[in-house]
């Protein structure tokens, strides 16, 4: 057996956590899936796999190992799927880094037509707010929401999303009035960790007023100002697809309609080095058709 299909094999048995189940997968005999794996522990000089009655698990080498090859598995299906140009070939496993809120609300429901499109692809999806180390980490593609900070990636702006200031009708009936940008500097507002400042610039028509938010809560994820806003603790300002099902039904409303807010950007980033692969092309299509479901500002604005 060549080393790339030990590898593969290799990769089988983790994901699947048996020799038996990767022999299965692969249409080989269980002992043949054995051999290749003790082959490339005696070519590393590493135990790669924990033996015991519970199943197979990786060592720490035996993890390490994985992250690596699985990536050059990869890319091999990638190449072959590039040779047969055909989409419907897609297989393998991609790994995914999206923000929470926006993958949960946005993503995570949608995917079945995703899956359904390709049903020999595997994927990891990583729900995270922090900006992800894509080559550290082995993220094939990624989903940014704001400004970004790192010149060196592969990056797609998909949309400019529209941005609120959002409250719920129950907090604003127990609220001081709120008719013009200064007026949110008397109320108690829900805010970001990770914005600057909490200063936001508010146009009508050529008319600019900057106003701040004095912040009740603080929060570093953006579960937690759905969370704080659905509890009626106070108003915040956030894109609109963050409250989307709330704003449908009526549960959280936009308030200061007659002004505006620069937009938020969506962007789809890749790691840089590396070609991108026919996976992480197709799912950031298939992105972009999720959002285009979406309220985002004119193309004026663009």
């Amino acid at each position: 057996m060549d080393r790339l299909q030990a590898m593969t094999v290799f990769v089988r048995v983790v994901e699947s956590g048996s020799f038996s189940a990767a022999a299965r997968l692969m249409h080989l005999g269980q002992p043949a899936v054995s051999k290749a794996v003790a082959q490339l522990e005696r070519q590393l000089g590493v135990q790669l796999l924990l033996r015991s009655a519970h199943g197979l698990t990786p060592t720490d080498a035996g993890q390490r190992y994985f992250e690596r090859v699985v990536r050059i598995v990869s890319d091999a299906e990638d190449a072959d799927a590039a040779a047969r140009d055909s989409t419907l070939s897609l297989q393998g496993r991609l790994r995914v880094a999206v923000p929470t809120t926006f993958g949960r609300i946005q993503i995570v429901p949608r995917l079945g037509e995703f899956l359904k499109e390709h049903p020999r692809l595997k994927m990891d999806i990583e729900l995270d707010d922090r900006r992800v180390d894509l080559v550290m980490e082995g993220i094939d593609v990624a989903i940014r929401v704001g400004p970004l900070n790192d010149s060196t990636m592969i990056a797609k702006r998909l949309a400019r999303g529209r941005r609120s200031v959002l409250a719920t009708p129950r907090y604003l009936e127990q609220s001081l009035a709120l008719e013009t940008p200064e007026d949110l500097g008397l109320h108690q507002a829900v805010t970001y960790a990770r914005d600057d400042g909490g200063r936001y610039t508010f146009r009508q028509q050529e008319r600019e007023m900057t106003a701040t938010l004095r912040p009740r809560l603080n929060l570093s994820a953006a579960e937690g100002i759905r969370a704080a806003v659905l509890a009626d603790l106070g108003l915040t300002i956030a894109a609109d697809w963050m409250f989307r099902p709330e704003l449908e039904c009526g549960t959280v409303v936009r308030c200061l309609t007659d002004w505006s807010l620069p937009p938020v950007d969506l962007w789809v980033v890749y790691p840089s080095g590396r070609l991108t692969s026919a996976k992480a092309r197709a799912f950031s299509d298939f992105v972009a058709g999720v959002i285009g479901d979406l309220e985002m500002v004119p193309r004026s604005m663009h």
